[in-house]
């Protein structure tokens, strides 16, 4: 009896829905990214000579046992926001325009800050630093500026700040790109920039 030969499957179409399928899956799948911290960069220009006044400055010093030292005492994380909006809107002197700070609500401590405009928050940690443990410290530095921010908003604007910025950045919004809107968020910003001093690991 003759030998059947066996039916030969034709691997040129496999090969290209094989093909097909991983165009699809390339296209298809979500890849996710880490995002890091929105902060910007200092201009790669030598700073000025300046004399900076040490209450003026609010030290924040993580060790390797991710312990948090804030003006060298020992301090938990749940506390830094609070002990940061008080240094900042301390109000106790003026700024560089010799003008005190009307809309600060502190306790006008003369051993603490002058002026939000010359608050600087310094914070420096150690290579065995668990990252995690930066970024929670940083969000509750960040979260201390968003209070106050917030704040004074309400008081000048009626209005949020979030908001505000959101309806700027909103192409729906009838104030997208407005300059008056611009302006006010300037002003905030201003009243309450953001000095956030990260120096090199140790």
């Amino acid at each position: 009896m003759a030998k059947r030969s066996a039916p030969e499957v034709n691997a040129g179409s496999m090969a290209d829905i094989a093909f097909l399928l991983l165009i699809f899956f390339l296209v298809t799948t979500t890849i996710e990214v880490d995002s890091g911290i929105s902060s910007k960069l200092p201009p790669d220009i030598p700073p000025p000579d300046v004399k900076i006044k040490q209450k003026n400055i609010f030290t924040v010093e993580l060790n390797k046992d991710n312990e948090m030292l804030v003006e060298d005492e020992l301090m938990k994380i749940k506390d830094l926001k609070a002990a940061a909006i008080k240094f900042i809107d301390n109000g106790g002197g003026e700024n560089a325009a010799k003008e005190k700070c009307n809309y600060c609500e502190g306790l006008k401590d003369p051993a603490s800050s002058d002026h939000p405009e010359k608050a600087i928050i310094s914070i420096t940690h150690s290579r065995a630093t668990d990252y995690e443990t930066f970024i929670v410290v940083y969000d509750q530095l960040v979260s201390a500026y968003s209070v106050l921010r917030e704040r004074l908003a309400k008081k000048l604007y009626n209005r949020s700040f979030k908001e505000m910025e959101a309806s700027y950045d909103d192409s729906k919004s009838p104030e997208f790109k407005s300059e008056k809107l611009k302006d006010k968020i300037s002003n905030i910003k201003a009243k309450y920039p953001r000095i956030i001093s990260k120096a090199e690991p140790k």
